[in-house]
C-alpha cells in the first residue's frame, strides 16, 4: 500500500474541507495541480502499484523504466499538460469472459494517460468525496464492500425484509456525457480541468485484431455516452452520476416517506424495504433511472423476501435465518454459490494433469496467492462452512496433483503419502482458516 506523500494529504485536506464546508462552491483554479511534478510520480508510483497491462501503443512499465527512464516520461506529461498540447490516445477494448458466456468490455488506456488520469483523480477526488451520501460505498477512500455489506445487513435486521436487487442495464455504456459533465460542474468551474475530463470521454475506442492489425470501434467526438470500465478515472466519474440518485433519495427524505433504504456499491444496488412498499419503491426507481437516461435490467432485476430466500451482494448470498442457539432471526451472510465455484474452478485449473511439467513450488504459489486473495475477501460474516469447502477442495486437487506427478495410482496409498499434515508442513500449501472472524472475536472476550 503506497503511503501519500505529506503535501499531496494537505492539498487533498484543503480541497475536501472547503468542499465540506461550502456545498455550493465551485472550484476554479485546479488544472495546475495536476501537472505538479510530485502529483504527477505519485500518480506514475499509484499506476505502477495497480500492474495494468499496456494500451493500444504496446508501451509497458519496463519499456518506460528502460528507455527514457522514469523521469524523463514524467517530465514529457508535466510539459505537455502545462502547455495545453495533452491529448489522449485511443484506448484499447478487450473483452474478459464473464461466468455465463458472455464477454465484459474493458477500455484500457495507455500508461500515459492512466498516469494523467490518476493525477487528476489526486486533485477532484475529495472535492467529491465531501459530497456522497453516507449509503454510498464503491471506489471510495477508507469504505468498503465489505461496509456494503454490514449496512445491507443491519437493514435486514431492523425490519427491510423486502430486497430490491437492481440492476442497471449496460450502466457503463449509457451513462450520457452532457448530463454527468453538469453534475462535475456543479463542483468545478476550472474550464481547463472540463476540457480534460472531456477528452478522456470523448477518445477512440480501438480493437487489435490477432495479427496486429488496429481497427477502430467507437468513441471519438461523436460520441455522447459511456465511460471505458478500465480507465483510472471512470469509476470516480460513474460514482459521482449515480450520486444523483442517491441526493434524490436523500434529499426527499425517501427512506423515511418509502420505508426503504438505499444501498449502493458503484452500480450494484440493493434497496431494503418495508413489507409491502416494494412496488411503489419500484416505479419511483425507475422515475429517477428514467430522468437520468439510464434503465433497469429486467431480467435480473427481482425483488425477494429476506425471509424466505436469498439474494447475491457483492459476492455474497445474503438472507435471513433462524438461529439454532437462541431461536431468533439473524442476517446471515456467506459467500455466494457462484463465488464458491469460482474459487474451486480456479484450483482445479492450476492443478490439472498438463501442468505436472511444471515446477512444484510454481504451482503451489500459484494456489497460495489466489486462495489467499480469495480468502482475504471472503473470510467475512457466516463463511464456516463455505471455507471448510474450500480449504477439502484445495487440499484435495494437490494431493490429485501429486498423485498424477509421482505416478502413484492407488488413492489410498496417494492418501496416505500426501496427507494433510504433508501438504502443509513439506509443501507449504496455504491454510485456509475454517472459523468465522466474528467466532473468534467472540472466543477473545
Amino acid at each position: 500500500m503506497l503511503t501519500t506523500p505529506e503535501k499531496i494529504r494537505t492539498l487533498q485536506r484543503k480541497l475536501y474541507r472547503k468542499a465540506k464546508q461550502e456545498p455550493a462552491f465551485r472550484f476554479h483554479a485546479l488544472y495546475d495541480k495536476v501537472y505538479r511534478a510530485d502529483i504527477l510520480s505519485h500518480a506514475y508510483a499509484l499506476v505502477r502499484a495497480n500492474k495494468g497491462s499496456a494500451g493500444i501503443d504496446g508501451v509497458t512499465f519496463v519499456a518506460i523504466e528502460e528507455r527514457e527512464g522514469v523521469a524523463a516520461f514524467i517530465a514529457e506529461l508535466e510539459d505537455a499538460l502545462r502547455n495545453r498540447t495533452y491529448k489522449p490516445d485511443p484506448v484499447k477494448r478487450v473483452l474478459i469472459p464473464k461466468a455465463d458466456g458472455s464477454q465484459r468490455p474493458l477500455g484500457i488506456p495507455t500508461i500515459r494517460d492512466r498516469v494523467a488520469q490518476m493525477a487528476a483523480k489526486l486533485v477532484i477526488e475529495p472535492i467529491f468525496e465531501a459530497d456522497f451520501c453516507e449509503t454510498s460505498y464503491g471506489f471510495r477512500p477508507k469504505k468498503s464492500a465489505h461496509d456494503a455489506v454490514d449496512d445491507v445487513a443491519y437493514a435486514l435486521n431492523t425490519g427491510y425484509a423486502e430486497v430490491i436487487d437492481a440492476d442497471l442495464s449496460k450502466y457503463f455504456d449509457t451513462i450520457p456525457h452532457a448530463k454527468l459533465m453538469a453534475t462535475v460542474a456543479e463542483r468545478i468551474c476550472d474550464g481547463a480541468m472540463l476540457h480534460l475530463l472531456q477528452m478522456w470521454l470523448k477518445a477512440p475506442v480501438m480493437e487489435m485484431d490477432k495479427d496486429g492489425t488496429k481497427r477502430n470501434i467507437g468513441g471519438g467526438k461523436g460520441n455522447r455516452k459511456g465511460t471505458p470500465q478500465g480507465g483510472v478515472i471512470s469509476p470516480l466519474l460513474a460514482n459521482l452520476y449515480l450520486h444523483i440518485l442517491d441526493r434524490i433519495w436523500e434529499r426527499n427524505n425517501l427512506q423515511q416517506k418509502l420505508g426503504a433504504r438505499i444501498v449502493r456499491y458503484a452500480d450494484d444496488i440493493v434497496i431494503l424495504c418495508r413489507r409491502g412498499q416494494s412496488g411503489q419503491v419500484l416505479m419511483v426507481l425507475r422515475q429517477i433511472l428514467e430522468r437520468l437516461e439510464l434503465s433497469l435490467n429486467e431480467t435480473k432485476t427481482k425483488t425477494v423476501n429476506a425471509y424466505q430466500e436469498k439474494f447475491d451482494f457483492l459476492g455474497f448470498s445474503l438472507c435471513m435465518e433462524t438461529s439454532r442457539r437462541t431461536g431468533k432471526y439473524y442476517p446471515n451472510v456467506q459467500p455466494s454459490k457462484k463465488a464458491l465455484q469460482t474459487i474451486k474452478d480456479r484450483v482445479t485449473q492450476l492443478t490439472r494433469r498438463v501442468t505436472t511439467v511444471k515446477p512444484l513450488e510454481g504451482i503451489v504459489w500459484e494456489v497460495n496467492t489466489t486462495v489467499r486473495g480469495w480468502v482475504n475477501y471472503f473470510h467475512y460474516g457466516n463463511c464456516s462452512k463455505t471455507m471448510v469447502k474450500v480449504r477439502g477442495h484445495v487440499e484435495a486437487r494437490l494431493q490429485t496433483h501429486l498423485r498424477k506427478r509421482h505416478k502413484v495410482r492407488d488413492r489410498g496409498t496417494g492418501y496416505a503419502r500426501f496427507s494433510s499434515k504433508t501438504l502443509y508442513e513439506k509443501y507449504g500449501l496455504y491454510k485456509v482458516p475454517t472459523t468465522a472472524v466474528w467466532t473468534k472475536a467472540h472466543a477473545l472476550r
